[in-house]
């Protein structure tokens, strides 16, 4: 995922910041900026600034998809209430005060209340896929709210998800594992705008099955230290190899809704 180094005059644009809830009376202002106010940074990123209104908890993972509308009101993107014409794009993280569980680039679970988050709708991203196939510049939606499908041909009845790409249909990267330990260390090919990303499943020698990364350590610098597992390694291994799935880098070119399938 990208974050937003470089920005407009409209200093102290955080896209891994959601500001909420929002009540009246509380003393926590918002909204911070006019929504729709868009925020750049670098490898082509762009984020949208826009309203979210959840009626109950949820949790908002790295990559989970969204569309808006003209009011810039976010809603998770599903193909029962996927609106042609729309814009959409992902959430890319969080960065929560204490009082909020989640950190870095992370997931964040959120209570009923009203929010305000940025949405990237251009550059490298997370993205939460089911099936991804590789060079395809058109996704689509899925049931599952935020959950998206780039299957090898359309699944009749989605609603297509134009200007996007995903250059493999998985991610491989090399590590180390520690036998009854959960982190990966001396990482290889692993970067914090190419992945791998909190929430993909990965597997390998030592890993059991269907753990996936729960979070991911940097350095000051942004350099991806190591990666925490939802489960503990069975073997020790030296530049083992690791296959992620399912939250993989896309390049979004301003995603929209096209059509129906």
């Amino acid at each position: 995922m990208t974050v937003a180094t470089s920005q407009t005059d409209r200093l102290g644009a955080n896209p891994f910041v959601v500001e909420g809830p929002i009540v009246a009376g509380s003393g926590v202002p918002g909204p911070m900026f006019s929504l729709g106010t868009i925020s750049w940074g670098s490898k082509e990123s762009e984020w949208v600034y826009c309203k979210l209104v959840l009626a109950s908890t949820t949790t908002l993972q790295p990559g989970q998809w969204f569309q808006w509308d003209r009011d810039y009101t976010a809603t998770l993107l599903t193909t029962s209430a996927a609106v042609v014409g729309s814009r959409c794009g992902v959430f890319a993280g969080a960065s929560q005060a204490p009082t909020q569980s989640g950190g870095p680039a992370q997931s964040i679970s959120l209570a009923a209340g009203t929010y305000y988050l940025w949405l990237q709708r251009n550059g490298q991203a997370p993205a939460l896929v089911s099936t991804a196939t590789a060079a395809l510049v058109v996704a689509e939606t899925t049931a599952t709210a935020g959950l998206a499908n780039a299957p090898a041909s359309a699944t009749v009845s989605s609603k297509a998800i134009q200007g996007v790409n995903f250059q493999a249909a998985n991610q491989t990267f090399t590590a180390t594992t520690v036998n009854g330990s959960a982190v990966l260390s001396s990482l290889g090919g692993v970067t914090p705008e190419g992945g791998p990303f909190i929430g993909a499943a990965i597997s390998g020698t030592g890993i059991p099955g269907s753990t996936t990364i729960s979070s991911i350590t940097y350095s000051p610098s942004g350099v991806v230290q190591s990666i925490t597992m939802s489960a503990n390694a069975t073997a020790n291994g030296t530049a083992i190899t690791v296959t992620a799935t399912g939250v993989l880098e896309a390049t979004l070119m301003r995603p929209y809704i096209s059509k129906v399938n």
